[in-house]
């Protein structure tokens, strides 16, 4: 790189809304005349999040098979490409939603490193309000157990902004107690309220990622015993469905229908679903046109967000399902959610399809005290 890029990365747990917030940040970044880069990570394959991000139009970069803090070298490879494909000013990244331990694993080794190439952001983790008032007990309804929760709570712990996504989804009097509940809980941070839908709140967050440096800290005292059970009480699922019709057929009941197959076998497991996306692309379609749809928490509904405009005759899916489940339970609520969902006329196959639960996270790095940076 021939001048000092800015590495911004935007962690949260799975379904708090950070692909959209990214999004949301590349435009802003892309509006205001500065190249951007974006870098996806997840533990599987074929991601939903990488085809929304490219559908828009950015130049992105996807990390499979591991997180950014067991997959550094892939994570600085990618902003390589991308620096070569795209000369991007400003790399953003959005780490596995079931990561943390991020500073000492990546933001501290990448300035240790390649401090002459990156100035570092501060790390923002984002939080969905209405599982987050779960979480702090707030509210009552269904959650995670004890271990994966623990995962979540370091997030937190080591943030340095708290930012409440989807902050439209809350009345005031919500949103405002659960603010003072995370500033009591974690005494020290800073604590912002966005929604990217409405685009409030997001000039005074974009401001700080954009202006501030990363300040030195302690690292994130963690078990890794205990973050490792967590991950593996997740099961991962990704698959590709094709989509086939005699005539053409509107790709949102499509979608919504497998959404809400898979959401009625998981609340009768009594499963929590961390996050459910899928994707619909039309064979025919004009490059970028996809359709998108989320599900983030059992007792919520499919959202979209995004939709096509015309019916299909024949289109690639693309389906991540996260949930606290056996992955072989979720292999077989899928495979009866394909086959029970395509409407007459239509064939729905299922081509490929990955489950597992996430390994123990060995980081290639993890540097305990910020380094020293000299100037070059």
């Amino acid at each position: 790189m021939d001048s000092q890029a800015r590495y911004i990365m935007i962690g949260g747990f799975l379904g708090a809304g950070k692909t959209t917030a990214v999004a949301a940040l590349a435009k802003h970044l892309s509006n205001s005349g500065q190249r951007v880069g974006l870098i996806t990570n997840d533990q599987g394959r074929e991601l939903v999040d990488t085809r929304m991000l490219q559908s828009r139009g950015f130049a992105t970069e996807e990390i499979p098979g591991g997180c950014f803090c067991c997959k550094f070298n892939s994570l600085v490879d990618a902003a390589k490409r991308l620096a070569e494909a795209a000369r991007p000013e400003v790399f953003v990244a959005e780490p596995v939603g079931s990561c943390t331990d991020l500073v000492a694993t990546v933001t501290y080794p990448l300035r240790r490193m390649y401090g002459d190439n990156f100035s570092i952001a501060p790390l923002s983790v984002l939080v969905d309000p209405h599982r987050a008032r779960r979480i702090l007990g707030l509210d009552e309804g269904s959650g995670f157990s004890e271990k994966v929760l623990y995962i979540y709570r370091k997030q937190l712990e080591e943030a340095d902004l708290i930012v409440v996504s989807k902050r439209d989804l809350v009345d005031g009097a919500a949103l405002e107690s659960l603010m003072t509940a995370l500033e009591k809980e974690f005494p020290g941070k800073r604590v912002l309220a966005i929604s990217a839908r409405e685009e409030t709140g997001l000039p005074e967050w974009f401001d700080i990622l954009t202006r501030e440096e990363q300040i030195p800290r302690p690292t994130l005292e963690i078990d890794y015993d205990t973050y490792a059970d967590g991950e593996a009480l997740l099961g991962w699922l990704n698959a590709t469905v094709t989509l086939e019709s005699d005539d053409e057929v509107e790709a949102g009941p499509v979608l919504e229908n497998l959404a809400t197959a898979m959401q009625r076998a998981l609340l009768a497991d009594g499963s929590e679903i961390a996050h459910l996306k899928m994707t619909l692309s039309p064979d025919n379609g004009l490059h970028g046109e996809v359709a998108v749809i989320n599900l983030v928490r059992n007792d919520f509904r499919p959202e979209f967000g995004q939709e096509l405009e015309e019916p299909v005759s024949s289109a690639q899916i693309i389906l991540n399902l996260r949930a606290e489940a056996d992955p072989e339970r979720l292999a077989e609520i899928v495979e009866k959610a394909v086959a029970a969902s395509a409407p007459e006329g239509c064939r729905l196959t299922l081509d490929h399809l990955e489950r597992f639960r996430p390994g123990r996270p060995v980081p290639t790095h993890r540097d305990l005290t910020e380094p020293v940076v000299h100037p070059a």
